[in-house]
């Protein structure tokens, strides 16, 4: 589940312009459109592993989160040039 998850995760940021960021929600529909609200957890799992490894930035109002310690309402993003602080 995790491979199609984080497929979904980085073709929809491969859409979006520079510095844009996607919502866990559109990852889940797009991984899985009829059961989307079940893999939730999956993408969040996905998104902290690929946020750990530098490969995708969360973000937590607009600025970019600790993967390992964040609550509420997320969205992620590709790294930016300049570096991203968390």
């Amino acid at each position: 589940m995790s491979e199609k998850v984080e497929a979904a995760i980085f073709d929809l940021l491969a859409k979006v312009a520079p510095g844009k960021s996607v919502s866990p929600e559109e990852v889940a529909r797009a991984a899985d459109p009829e059961g989307w609200r079940r893999i939730l957890g999956h993408v969040r799992a996905t998104a902290v592993g690929l946020a750990r490894q530098g490969r995708l930035v969360i973000l937590r109002h607009n600025k970019p989160a600790d993967p390992d310690d964040f609550k509420g309402v997320w969205r992620m993003r590709l790294p930016t040039a300049e570096g991203d602080e968390t």
